[in-house]
């Protein structure tokens, strides 16, 4: 991914005395969680409403059906792309996308056309995978080994904000509103602007070559890649046995997202409803990839014991929130739907299914943040991490893509439940396997080895 490998001695000489540094991984997490802020967390608003905010769910499922669909084949090439483009032109022209997403929205709240709605979401499937290939490969590489769960939680804190502010874009925007009707247009602008500054963001992200740690080691210093090498990497990993156990976690980790935004906050609230739904969802999330982060970085001196600790919370926990999800699904269906609630006229029937939706929320921070975590400690270089995360955001998009059309085809509420709660429990002791297997065992703590490839011609950490 290249960089150039001989760099000039006096741009070696790099201070390491400040966390705030451009090129500290800090600061530049920090960057990539403002850009995903922007773009994919004020997507995750839209599509929390239920519907992409319309009354009519048919045109976002189509939407996201074909989304998912071209998300799940350049998902996995995004890691290879990434490699070859670097991360300024491969976020810059996935985060484009997701603009012209939200314009087809607005689009529709005029004309009722959904073609222009399915061809932008098929769009964004590509735009999708470019971005969070090199997301992923930024995550869990640029941080140090020791510390990635710590940096996986300040990701998804700041990502998960752009859900909480683009929830409260649609409570503001239609508080007036309580009727069923579908967003105004006002809303859609709103998320365009947040898009179009997070595409513009993207282009401040550094390269892993010029991104250094506090021991001065560098991320990684590697040259561009190839075409065909990365066509030859991409196709192992439908072989490697780590990606292979990896897989039914990634299948499941966005699968549910259809029956919890259509099917739990779309069908039992009200417009200014969901989006105060949203607020707090996301603010789950946060709190969610804190704790877990927490747990996962510090909890043992065993890496590998954080690893069996972190999955055994989220494996009782999951198993905790679908039970009362499934309480509650029993009592509806598609055809026989309750009045909806309102979070100011409702009263005491409104806090039972706003604590499930919450609940929702946190273990989908939870399950991802800790699957991240594994795929961090499977590598500690971008280029190999890059194509790692790329299967997995590659699977999980084809698992969404299922769903949403699964969910279009109107398959039964109890069904779509079981088969979530099913999906996310058979990962937990396959996740543990892995860890078990291929993540070393080293302790809290432990300073990592210096990179070669970061000395200078004095052998000294730059």
């Amino acid at each position: 991914m290249g960089f150039e490998g001989d760099e000039e001695s006096a741009a070696n000489q790099v201070s390491t005395k400040s966390r705030f540094r451009y090129n500290s991984p800090l600061v530049q997490i920090t960057l990539i969680g403002l850009v995903c802020f922007c773009c994919p967390g004020m997507f995750n608003a839209l599509s929390g409403m239920g519907g992409g905010g319309q009354v009519n769910p048919t045109a976002a499922n189509n939407a996201n059906t074909a989304l998912y669909t071209t998300f799940a084949i350049f998902g996995v090439l995004g890691g290879g792309i990434y490699n070859i483009l670097g991360p300024r032109l491969t976020l810059a022209a996935g985060c484009s996308t997701y603009v012209l997403y939200a314009g087809s929205f607005l689009y529709y709240n005029h004309k009722q056309h959904q073609s222009f709605a399915i061809v932008a979401g098929a769009i964004l499937g590509i735009g999708a995978g470019f971005l969070w290939a090199g997301e992923g490969a930024i995550m869990t590489s640029y941080p140090p080994p020791h510390r990635k769960g710590t940096y996986i939680s300040l990701f998804w804190s700041i990502f998960n904000m752009g859900g909480v502010i683009g929830g409260l874009i649609p409570f503001i925007l239609n508080y007036n509103r309580s009727e069923a009707a579908s967003v105004n247009d006002g809303t859609y602008i709103g998320f365009m602007c947040f898009m179009t500054a997070g595409t513009l963001l993207s282009l401040a992200i550094l390269p892993p070559s010029k991104v250094v740690r506090n021991d001065g080691t560098r991320c990684t210093n590697i040259k561009y890649s190839k075409v065909s090498t990365e066509a030859v990497e991409i196709g192992k990993l439908f072989f490697n046995w780590k990606m292979l156990l990896i897989a039914p976690a990634a299948w499941a980790s966005n699968f549910f997202y259809s029956y919890q935004f259509n099917n739990v906050n779309g069908a039992l609230f009200n417009l200014r409803t969901r989006g105060l739904n949203n607020v707090f969802y996301w603010g789950a999330q946060m709190v969610g990839s804190v704790g877990i982060g927490y747990i996962l970085d510090f909890s043992f001196q065993s890496r590998r014991k954080r690893g069996f600790v972190g999955i055994g919370i989220v494996a009782a926990l999951g198993t905790a929130i679908w039970a009362g999800g499934l309480a509650k699904q029993v009592g509806y269906k598609h055809n026989d739907l309750p009045p909806k609630l309102d979070f100011k006229d409702s009263g005491s029937d409104f806090a039972g299914p706003f604590v499930l939706y919450f609940s929702y929320g946190l273990l989908d921070a939870m399950f991802q943040s800790m699957v991240y975590w594994v795929i961090g400690a499977l590598a500690d270089d971008s280029e190999i991490l890059s194509r790692y995360v790329g299967f997995y955001k590659g699977v999980q998009s084809a698992g969404a893509a299922v769903a949403w059309h699964v969910d279009a085809r109107k398959v039964p509420l109890l069904t779509q439940l079981i088969v979530n709660w099913s999906f996310t429990t058979v990962s937990y002791p396959l996740l543990a396997i892995l860890v078990m297997l291929a993540v070393k065992d080293d302790q809290k703590g432990e300073e990592p080895s210096i990179n070669p490839a970061s000395m200078d011609n004095n052998s000294k950490p730059v």
